[in-house]
């Protein structure tokens, strides 16, 4: 396999966000008792019975993941950034312990739950942006969304949500309750880090591979494809134009399909404050 610039730069992002995030949970979030939600939030809940290091315990709550993420959602494209990101992330939050203060920096819990938060939500921008997931909820979310059709968003609230509100039970509901406003900062960070602060995108693709290019959206992103009849307004020959919806931290993935089916077509992103159907909310309620 060779390294291309664009290949580098997203493991840079990769890398760069799970040490961000490792920071977040070693300097607020370990030490404020703030559960931060998913396999990582699950292995701080154990942490506190059995004192077995919460890195080595997010790595092996991912292991069994990722081999449904690899059957699942894409294979080895699937599988390898998000395995990077998850080893590094799990190696970083143990290594850096032997650095860093085990109190933190502060015993404010306001103060660990906004920054911790805000920190944990740009390393996972940064995660997407490198074309990776943190592993976990997310590719529960994913699992949940492709087999119960439960929206991705929905599906990323249950299980986190679950998880911090269970946090009430071993550190307290003071710590719970701050936990959610931190998952709730962590999401702001992550839009804003990773797409900006829409939540969906919406694409046009005017291309002569349609075929290709949709069934390659439809193998690696599982997102539905529409394929409207156009005509060049200077040709005058016929042109399919694609139309899909994605959440924002699926768009760089989606130019990377594009451009490996087609590298001559021509794509407009765009805007969508909310999406309804399959994959996303519910139309009907």
């Amino acid at each position: 396999m060779r390294l291309s610039w664009k290949m580098i730069q997203a493991y840079a992002f990769i890398l760069l966000g799970s040490l961000i995030q490792a920071f977040s949970m070693r300097l607020f979030l370990i030490p404020g008792r703030l559960v931060s939600g998913g396999v990582s939030g699950a292995a701080q809940l154990i942490n506190a019975y059995t004192h077995w290091p919460v890195g080595l315990m997010v790595l092996i709550g991912n292991a069994p993941l990722l081999l449904l993420g690899w059957r699942y959602l894409g294979g080895p494209r699937f599988a390898l950034r998000t395995a990077v990101a998850v080893v590094s992330f799990s190696f970083l939050t143990d290594f850096l312990a032997l650095f860093l203060p085990a109190n933190g920096l502060t015993q404010d819990l306001v103060l660990n739950s906004l920054y911790g938060g805000l920190m944990l939500g740009i390393g996972l921008g940064l995660v997407y942006r490198g074309q990776a997931t943190s592993g976990g909820s997310d590719i529960l979310g994913r699992i949940l969304n492709d087999r119960l059709g439960i929206s991705i968003s929905q599906a990323y609230l249950v299980t986190d949500s679950l998880v911090v509100l269970s946090a009430g039970f071993v550190f307290g509901w003071t710590q719970a309750l701050y936990g959610l406003v931190m998952l709730y900062v962590s999401g702001l960070a992550a839009e804003l880090s990773s797409e900006g602060t829409d939540v969906f995108r919406t694409a046009l693709i005017v291309t002569n591979q349609a075929e290709a290019v949709t069934q390659s959206i439809f193998k690696y992103l599982e997102r539905g494809v529409t394929i409207l009849p156009g005509t060049g307004g200077y040709t005058g020959s016929p042109r399919p134009v694609l139309y899909c919806v994605v959440t924002r931290a699926e768009v760089n993935q989606l130019k990377t399909l594009v451009r490996e089916a087609d590298p001559g077509a021509f794509m407009v992103i765009g805007t969508a404050h909310e999406a309804l159907g399959e994959g996303f909310k519910p139309l009907v309620r």
